[in-house]
């Protein structure tokens, strides 16, 4: 039996994703590439904004137009919200039973009925799905938490993920050890990652601590994201100690006007965010900040968007990731007065894109002449494509394993990315 995956979600749904996939090999299914011919296909789904709803609907028809035999199997968010649109689904598994997803397909295999798995997901335990052993890539995932209590009014995510829960400590540094002995650097993800442990008396910090007790071989460790309000002292001590955990904090902004912020019910000001990235930098001179942004949130205004545009160039960030507001149906922001043009909201995206690139240049430029460690992960033309621990994509001219880490001399900054050579040993 054959399957594919597409997964159209976060960095959780995909480590979700290839869980599943590892789960369906162990049962003899033989994966294929997507929109390849296969048994069955899993589209892991998406609903943090109204297109990425629409791409999971669209991918659904696409494969039912290609294959009409073809089993579809719709999972993730987007199907735990179950708006009736997933008909033609023959699996639809929400938030709680992804798991249960290889016995599905047996379940529809034997019988043919169509199966919906989907519940309310208020309070629910830790699915915890062993980390993909793919040889593929030089880094790995590992979700050490799920679920979200802080019910920002723009974000549906609470809905469809439920509340905070954590994978237990000694479950995740066991995961970590495994994964440790095929890869360099892990990533540890979650819905709201620096919310891990409170359910165990545990933080994010004293749990990567464990790890990298735990884990000699292992090169990196890197988080993420994490909220502003959770960069805590204690992680920045243990990043000052420990070397191996990656030298960039991605940290959602979301926007640089208060009033904006109080309005998307942001648990912080423009002021309070930029002094406690201030005092990282202070204490991690090496650090790179990126940050997530919204624009044309409802009721914001030209000064609004301007105080945004002046503040992202006062953090002086590495990197943006921006985003259309997106109305999400349940959510307080999607009754509010004052919804934005969507032209005017894609507009002010593009401001912040283009203000993004001017940030990374900028950033970039500072390590031309630097010494950098880059992780290696794939040989593109004559060049071999990696990661330094800041963050920034470095290209080195020849063919080089994947998973290597490599010393380099940062030499050239082009169209946001860093073009290094080997450093030669001394």
């Amino acid at each position: 039996m054959k399957f594919s995956i597409c997964n159209l979600g976060c960095k959780v749904n995909a480590y979700e994703a290839e869980a599943i996939a590892s789960l369906l090999e162990n049962k003899g299914w033989q994966r294929v590439n997507f929109e390849e011919e296969a048994d069955a296909c899993m589209i892991f789904t998406c609903a943090v904004t109204n297109i990425a709803a629409q791409k999971s609907r669209k991918m659904m028809h696409r494969i039912k137009r290609s294959y009409p035999n073809e089993i579809v199997v719709m999972a993730g968010c987007y199907a735990q919200l179950d708006d009736g649109m997933l008909q033609e689904a023959e699996i639809v598994v929400g938030t709680a039973h992804k798991k249960e997803i290889p016995e599905c397909l047996e379940e529809y295999l034997t019988n043919g009925k169509k199966i919906r798995r989907l519940e309310k997901i208020n309070i629910l335990p830790f699915e915890h799905l062993p980390a993909s052993q793919s040889d593929k890539k030089a880094r790995t995932y590992l979700k050490v938490q799920d679920g979200c209590n802080q019910f920002c009014t723009y974000c549906v995510i609470p809905f469809a993920r439920g509340r905070e829960r954590s994978l237990a400590p000694e479950e995740a540094v066991k995961e970590a050890c495994t994964l440790s002995e095929n890869y360099n650097e892990i990533v540890l993800t979650g819905i709201h990652t620096g919310r891990y442990g409170k359910e165990y008396d545990k933080s994010l910090a004293s749990l990567m601590e464990d790890i990298l007790q735990a884990t000699e071989k292992l090169q990196r460790l890197r988080i993420s994201s994490i909220e502003i309000t959770e960069v805590t002292d204690e992680l920045i001590q243990l990043m000052q100690r420990e070397k191996r955990i990656a030298r960039h904090l991605h940290i959602p902004l979301q926007s640089g006007s208060n009033a904006v912020l109080q309005r998307m019910g942001r648990p912080y000001t423009t002021d309070e965010y930029y002094q406690r990235i201030q005092w990282i930098r202070e204490q991690l001179p090496d650090v790179a900040i990126s940050c997530d942004l919204i624009t044309g949130f409802p009721q914001e205004s030209d000064e609004e968007f301007s105080e945004t545009e002046d503040f992202l160039k006062k953090c002086g960030f590495s990197f943006l990731h921006v985003f259309p507001y997106s109305p999400r149906k349940g959510t307080r922001a999607a009754v509010m007065k004052g919804q934005i043009d969507p032209k005017i909201k894609k507009q002010r995206a593009s401001v912040c894109l283009e203000l993004s690139k001017q940030l990374a240049d900028s950033y970039q430029k500072g390590w031309i002449g630097k010494e950098a460690e880059v992780l290696l992960e794939e040989t593109e033309g004559e060049y071999t494509k990696g990661y330094t621990s800041q963050y920034i994509p470095v290209r080195v001219k020849g063919e080089y394993p994947h998973g290597m880490l490599m010393n380099v001399i940062l030499e050239e900054s082009s169209n946001g990315i860093m073009y290094a050579r080997k450093k030669d040993k001394e």
